[in-house]
């Protein structure tokens, strides 16, 4: 990574709150998990249904809400927490990886629930931003 782009994303990344890095670093570490992509739509449609549902699907996203935990809940499976695990497992390893985003991967680590959760609300996320 190059420095100017180590910058921006630190930068990005100490302008969130918790909820918002544990998501961001779960999204970007899950690049690797994988799933079947009709799976995938099928269950994020579900989603979106559910959070249509509680109101205004463009508010706020959060970790507890419906939608995020019935997401996590069908696309779990052991292959793909590992998968998960691993690209957050790989964040730590990294000789680039700043102190901020360390501590962030390190506490996805310690709490696989949490960095599962994490990494759904980013799908989540990411398909409401393609709306």
């Amino acid at each position: 990574m190059s420095d100017d782009v180590r910058g921006g994303w630190t930068a990005l990344l100490q302008s969130f709150d918790e909820r918002e890095r544990w998501t961001s670093l779960a999204f970007v570490a899950g690049q690797q998990v994988v799933l079947d992509e009709d799976e995938r739509n099928e269950a994020l449609r579900r989603a979106l249904v559910v959070r249509a549902v509680g109101g205004d699907p463009h508010r706020e996203l959060t970790l507890e809400e419906d939608s995020v935990t019935r997401l996590a809940e069908e696309l779990d499976d052991p292959a793909r927490r590992a998968e998960l695990r691993s690209g957050l497992e790989a964040v730590l390893g990294s000789g680039d990886a700043e102190p901020l985003a360390a501590e962030v991967a390190a506490a996805l680590v310690a709490s696989p629930d949490l960095a599962w959760r994490a990494f759904c609300a980013a799908l989540l996320a990411a398909e409401l931003g393609n709306d």
